[in-house]
């Protein structure tokens, strides 16, 4: 059954996105929180990419990456960066 969820596979789980941007993942008999760690794959860097200035409204999902939001965007997490968007790498979508 499809729970409407954007789901990532990260860390060897599968992590659910609320609306909210938020990762959780069931273990055992709770739900944990988690968001995509910043490391060599998904750095936090200047890596200007062409694109929309991303919004709440913009119909991109928003997805929790070290202490901030990205837009999750064609498999690539995209950060709204004053003027411009940055490019934070890929992410394993569940389709």
């Amino acid at each position: 059954m499809e729970c409407g969820y954007t789901k990532l596979f990260h860390n060897g789980h599968v992590d659910f996105v609320e609306a909210n941007g938020h990762l959780h993942h069931q273990h055992e008999d709770h739900w944990d929180e988690c968001a995509i760690e910043v490391n060599d794959v998904n750095p936090v860097a200047e890596n200007h990419v062409s694109g929309e200035l991303h919004n709440d409204t913009c119909g991109h999902q928003k997805v929790a990456h070290g202490d901030h939001f990205d837009y999750l965007v064609n498999g690539r997490l995209q950060y709204v960066h004053g003027d411009h968007l940055d490019d934070h790498g890929p992410v394993d979508q569940v389709l």
